[in-house]
């Protein structure tokens, strides 16, 4: 028999078949929502079998006022650990059974944290080898989110998913969806649109325990299925409905206020302890025996015990001989091979807890933590089966209820204590339900070891308030399972370590070469670039040092153009925080649309007051984008935040080669959110849908090469410089610091600013309500000018003032293409071109001002349209 075989063979023969046990009933038959319905007037109606498995209470919650409390999930009510873990695998075989023996070969499970992380567990077990991957409020450092969503009723919403391998989620394989319950069914609403948008896929089951939804979120649900074309099935151990009157949030409020104010008067506590006899039976959590009516022990709601009972919990610590690298839980994902070893290892550590529990222990509790719940479920099973003891399985929750000491409430007593895992939303107040006045002659509290901290043996700590209401508090400590994270790459380089820019207006996702020596002249360039011999971005052009007389006319253009230049940062602008939300990461494509990104960044802090992050990476035409810059992005940033930015557009090459790079990009790590689109001052080709202008007019960044610029050069990508774990190179040209108008650029747009505040969000809120759907209208016309001229490559044809420009200046020209009436916007590719010996050609219907072209048969020696070299 395979492992894996036996690996499910194990979890069968220890799974008891009696999963119908737990009703929420005390000893006298009373319903352990009784009071909250009495109260409230809140009615569970549907099948019988609701009150047997759910109780209410109140939460301390101003979004919701009732909670569906479970009897067999094992989160606030202590329960048998065979029944709970039976539940789970119960769900997992009807799902199995559903979706037949191929496409359960296929699935994967997802659970919900915090509450059904072990319950989507052991749907998985019940499925069989499925893997699994529960969400997590739990962000790691350096550990890129593949996706993540919001549960709105929740007291705590954000939802992260952080598989070590990204590829978990990207297969065509059902998706099965374990939530403990189905209220409105908008949690499940907001995963799937979530993940089917990142990894759509054609099939999705969703579990419960119960299915509480109204008949109008069903078929919610169910329309949502028909529009994104895909099958939901829906399996659930119960359902029905909850019947609420009118104002029962109020009514829950005020009830929740009064009972937590007349606590704090008669100065009970937060441990709600009830001391009368507790009398278990069947497969119930436990069942209090209320005293009766006037004998019940001062503080009936209840006051703790100040002195522990028993020796404090802190030496009394059980070593697990948990199995090296074997996660504690589904937060980053557990295989099958992963269930292999831990259902080896399950008999030897459920053996040493049973050693270290005293002789005459008859009633043990085992406490998980938060979203770790299933291994202290799969080891309280295990100690259930294995020793002569009666263990109850519960675990600490974030989750704020009131606690009523009275049998026909699910909440009897709440145990408050400080957080101890240093979680990122800060600290605050966590708590253990139904453990207080329970009888349980030891607890073993199982914690991860991120959990494991002053905070958990502090006087106010968890282990301390236990200890005042059992015995015995053992603990056992699981080590918090780290995955392997990428390779920790470097923080971006800021100026003026690297850059003429302030260092807050950009940070470069690059590496600095600027020691090694990559300049080549032009022509040897060019030869080997056409050749097949080298890549554009293995080497740099030698920089252009403009001649006074160009200097001249960049000063000039800048004097006339700076006004339209920040009329278009404005447009642009207002329409990506119009469309991207308030708060868009900016990332300019290195180097042209770096001095854009920032004036994008300077218009959003003068009109809206934002501090935009601003980054520049490299994207290389035929190499695509810096998949390392993009890990690093997704590390610190939410994809869908970023907005790349570039200059202006020509034929659309690079919009192309971006939307390439991020497709592969996105099958190669499984990360997406990353959006194509990029937000460019002009786009005169029609290529984008996000731009300030679509006229193609001089840009007086275009003029320059580094000098206006941060004195960075273009990127480069060489294998000898740049490994598999490194950003693209560039280098710091500190040398021009005497001729640079980087920040001479900036300042003189900006400037420009107030004048045209207004027109350019008149502008803006037109273009939002047009269409703007790109046309490719430049394509065609580059396609139309190399049928014409003969040229075999469309990529030495160089569209619009910014790219004739950078012909001139890298490159070796051919001639230029002018259109018929192109003023002042020329002068300086007039200059350039006659500098060069280029001709320069009047041509009609073209979408843009010029077009540069390239020599298309070049050999060292050709430069100008005779095919002689000129001089510079």
């Amino acid at each position: 028999m395979k492992k894996a075989e036996k690996a499910e063979k194990a979890v069968n023969e220890g799974v008891h078949r009696e999963v119908s046990s737990g009703a929420a009933l005390d000893a006298e038959g009373v319903w352990s929502g009784s009071w909250v319905a009495e109260r409230l007037g809140v009615e569970l109606v549907g099948e019988d079998r609701l009150t047997d498995l759910l109780g209410l209470a109140l939460r301390r919650n101003p979004k919701r006022a009732h909670l569906l409390v479970s009897n067999v999930l094992g989160k606030h009510v202590p329960q048998s650990p065979s029944v709970v873990y039976g539940h789970g695998v119960e769900l997992g075989r009807r799902v199995r059974e559903l979706l037949g023996a191929e496409e359960a070969g296929r699935a994967v499970v997802l659970g919900y944290a915090e509450t059904a992380t072990g319950l989507g567990h052991s749907v998985a077990d019940g499925l069989g080898l499925a893997p699994y991957l529960h969400s997590t409020r739990r962000p790691v450092a350096g550990l890129a989110a593949a996706g993540g969503f919001e549960e709105a009723h929740s007291h705590a919403t954000s939802h992260l998913l952080l598989p070590e391998d990204p590829a978990l989620l990207t297969g065509d394989g059902p998706l099965v969806l374990v939530d403990d319950e189905f209220s409105t069914g908008n949690t499940v609403l907001n995963t799937v649109r979530d993940l089917h948008g990142r990894y759509p896929r054609r099939r999705y089951v969703v579990v419960a325990l119960v299915d509480m939804r109204s008949a109008e979120d069903a078929g919610r649900l169910e329309g949502f299925a028909r529009e994104i074309g895909a099958r939901v099935d829906l399996v659930a151990a119960a359902s029905g409905t909850v019947r609420l009157p009118e104002g029962v949030l109020e009514k829950g409020q005020e009830l929740v206020a009064r009972y937590e104010s007349e606590s704090a008067a008669e100065g009970r506590t937060s441990a709600a302890a009830p001391s009368w006899p507790v009398a278990p039976r069947g497969g119930a959590a436990y069942r209090h025996s209320p005293a009766p009516l006037g004998q019940r022990p001062p503080g009936a709601r209840g006051t703790a015990r100040t002195t522990p009972t028993g020796p404090h919990p802190d030496g009394n610590r059980i070593d697990l001989h948990w199995p090296a690298d074997l996660p504690d839980g589904a937060r980053h994902g557990f295989t099958p091979a992963h269930r292999e070893r831990l259902e080896a290892a399950l008999p030897g550590m459920a053996a040493r807890i049973a050693d270290a529990l005293p002789v005459d222990a008859r009633r043990v509790h085992v406490l998980g933590f938060e979203e770790l719940m299933y291994a202290p479920l799969r080891l309280a099973h295990e100690l259930e089966r294995t020793a002569d003891v009666e263990v109850r399985y519960s675990t600490t929750t974030r989750s704020p209820v009131l606690a009523v000491d009275d049998p026909g409430y699910a909440i009897r007593t709440r145990l408050a204590f400080p957080a101890h895992d240093d979680p990122a939303d800060g600290p605050g107040e966590r708590y253990a339900y139904n453990v207080a006045g329970a009888g349980f002659d030891a607890v073993v509290a199982v914690v991860d070891s991120a959990g494991d901290t002053p905070a958990l043996h502090a006087p106010d700590g968890l282990l301390a308030r236990l200890a005042a209401h059992t015995p015995r508090v053992l603990l056992a400590v699981i080590p918090s399972y780290a995955p392997e994270r990428p390779s920790m790459l470097p923080e971006p380089l800021r100026g003026p370590a690297f850059s003429s820019y302030a260092p807050e207006e950009v940070g470069w996702l690059l590496q600095d070469l600027s020691d090694v020596t990559l300049e080549a002249p032009t022509e040897e360039r060019e030869e080997a670039i056409q050749s097949g011999g080298a890549h554009y971005a293995e080497s740099l052009p030698v920089e252009y040092q403009p001649s006074e007389r160009y200097q001249e006319l960049f000063h000039a253009a800048l004097d006339d153009s700076a006004a339209r230049i920040a009329q278009a940062t404005g447009v642009v602008t207002e329409t990506v925080l119009a469309e991207r939300g308030p708060r868009p990461v900016l990332v300019s494509l290195a180097r042209a649309g770096t001095p854009v990104g920032i004036l994008m960044r300077r218009w959003a802090q003068h009109r809206h007051g934002l501090d935009l992050p601003h980054y520049a990476v490299s994207i290389v035409r035929g190499r695509g984008i810096d998949a390392n810059a993009l890990r690093w992005l997704a590390a610190h940033h939410d994809p869908r935040d970023v907005v790349f930015v570039d200059g202006w557009t020509g034929k659309g090459a690079i919009t192309r080669e971006l939307a390439q790079a991020l497709e592969e990009f996105e099958k190669s790590d499984g990360i997406t959110g990353f959006s194509p689109e990029i937000a460019v001052l002009a786009d005169p080709g029609s290529c984008v849908r996000t731009y300030g202008t679509r006229e193609d007019f001089l840009i007086p960044s275009a003029c320059l090469n580094s000098t206006v610029s941060g004195l960075i050069s273009r990127t480069v990508l060489r294998t000898d410089l740049v490994g598999p774990h490194d950003f693209h190179g560039a280098k710091f040209y500190r040398e021009l610091t005497g001729t640079d108008v980087s920040v001479t650029f900036l300042d003189a747009v900006s400037a420009r600013f107030p004048e045209v505040e207004d027109a350019a969000c008149a502008q803006a809120k037109e273009l939002l309500a047009a269409d703007r759907s790109p046309t490719w209208e430049g394509w065609a016309a580059v396609e139309r000018i190399c049928e014409e001229y003969g040229i075999h490559d469309v990529n030495l044809v160089k569209p619009g003032v910014g790219e004739t420009t950078r012909v001139l200046l890298r490159r070796v020209p051919w001639k230029i293409l002018a259109r018929a009436g192109a003023g002042s916007d020329l002068d300086h590719v007039r200059l350039l071109a006659e500098q060069r010996g280029v001709p320069v050609e009047e041509a009609a219907d073209l979408p843009y001002t010029c077009v540069g072209l390239i020599h298309p048969k070049y050999t060292r020696g050709a430069t100008g349209a005779d095919g002689k070299a000129v001089s510079v």
